[in-house]
């Protein structure tokens, strides 16, 4: 008998927990309704429980929910919003929009939409149930104008488990909050954007990079930036399986079934037996409990088999690596990384910037010699804000980064 895979065993949980069948999301789905279809997750609030109906396309607010967040200079929301899947199914997503304070501007607000790193893949790890660590430096953000929208994405803190490093399902969600906001009361949006993101969450910002313009034609994306962007797959997968960060891999492994299903990703031709009875401990907790968890198992009990070896996970892995991206993007690209991080090999960007120079993309890649993997974003900070506010003008200038005065500056003219 075929083992039921993660997406299967999350699915059919909260289905069963609901008492339903099914959740109406498909192409026929209409406005949503106050009566919950699917209950908030255990210990989350009700503000996570999902309508019996969802709206019938992306980018649409299910429901709001101000929060007081007196630290923040701007008024804070918890949303609900539709996204799509893998599947061209449409899915409830949660999430936070922060408004600057002020009046709306001619035109409407440019929009920064941050992506997350990776915080692990429980409904408990929803960026958005702490609204106001839910973007780095927001003060500083909210200061230039921006409206600022942060997706807690797929699975985090909605139906499913999360698909982690599944780099399309996370450009989506974080495209779609930006049309989501657009959706506030009183709120107008300019339709342009800038998205921000680093460790996973600059896998999530390569890969908007990559569908943005096709995904939602109707916005203007002027800019990307990558932080410490996960890519050469191959090559992590031999670094983290005998490291720190070795759950990396069983979250992959988790993910990737969640986003493609168990037809494309089966995990019992990559996972052992107890490997695929730790897969339930991706629902227990968050990154720091999963790599607590990771400290005491052998990588060798998890699997005994190269996913690279396997042609339906080397086809899903390959197609999730931007070092494999063939047509350039009309949209502004900047890489940001330490110098010394820890998690993703530094190399691994000047790679991956060699290998989009050869297929034909422009970009630009910052280093800042010493800084570690999370610790590079406040050196970059201020840079990073320069080249923004340049990309929302309209320029096409190259930005001199001097948050340290090493930095070493690499594109695709040297």
């Amino acid at each position: 008998m075929k083992r039921l895979g993660v997406r299967g065993i999350v699915l059919a949980s909260v289905m069963a927990l609901a008492g339903v069948t099914g959740l109406a999301v498909g192409a026929g789905a209409s406005s949503p309704s106050d009566s919950s279809k699917v209950p908030a997750p255990e210990g989350l609030p009700k503000f996570y429980a999902v309508p019996g109906k969802l709206p019938s396309k992306p980018g649409k607010l299910v429901k709001t929910q101000r929060v007081k967040a007196p630290e923040i200079d701007g008024t804070l929301y918890r949303v609900m919003y539709t996204s799509t899947n893998l599947q061209d199914e449409i899915i409830p997503v949660t999430g936070v929009i922060i408004v600057p304070k002020g009046k709306v501007p001619d035109g409407g607000f440019p929009v920064l939409s941050w992506a997350h790193g990776t915080n692990g893949m429980a409904d408990e790890c929803a960026a958005s149930l702490e609204p106001i660590d839910a973007a780095p430096e927001v003060n500083d953000l909210l200061t230039e104008g921006w409206l600022i929208v942060a997706t807690d994405n797929e699975g985090e803190g909605t139906p499913g488990l999360h698909p982690y490093i599944s780099g399309e399902n996370s450009a989506r969600n974080t495209i779609d909050i930006v049309r989501a906001a657009s959706g506030l009361k009183g709120i107008d949006t300019s339709g342009d954007y800038i998205v921000w993101g680093h460790s996973q969450g600059g896998h999530s910002a390569m890969f908007t990079y990559k569908i943005a313009n096709d995904y939602a034609p109707e916005l203007t994306i002027k800019g990307v930036v990558a932080g410490a962007p996960p890519s050469q797959f191959n090559l992590l997968y031999t670094v983290l399986k005998t490291g720190d960060f070795r759950h990396y891999l069983l979250m992959a492994a988790g993910g990737l079934n969640a986003a493609y299903g168990d037809e494309a990703a089966p995990l019992d031709d990559i996972l052992t037996e107890r490997g695929i009875e730790l897969l339930a401990e991706l629902e227990n907790g968050c990154s720091s409990y999963l790599q607590d968890l990771s400290k005491d198992i052998s990588f060798d009990e998890i699997t005994d088999v190269d996913p690279f070896s396997v042609p339906a996970w080397r086809d899903i892995l390959l197609a999730n690596d931007p070092q494999n991206f063939a047509d350039p993007a009309d949209v502004p690209l900047l890489i940001i990384h330490g110098g010394s991080d820890e998690q993703i090999p530094t190399a691994s960007s000047a790679l991956l910037l060699g290998q989009l120079c050869t297929a034909g993309h422009q970009l630009d890649r910052w280093v800042y010699p010493g800084q570690k993997h999370a610790a590079v974003i406040v050196p970059s900070f201020d840079d990073m804000l320069a080249w923004i506010n340049a990309r929302f003008d309209g320029s096409t200038e190259p930005i001199t980064p001097t948050g340290q005065p090493d930095v070493e500056v690499t594109n695709c003219s040297t």
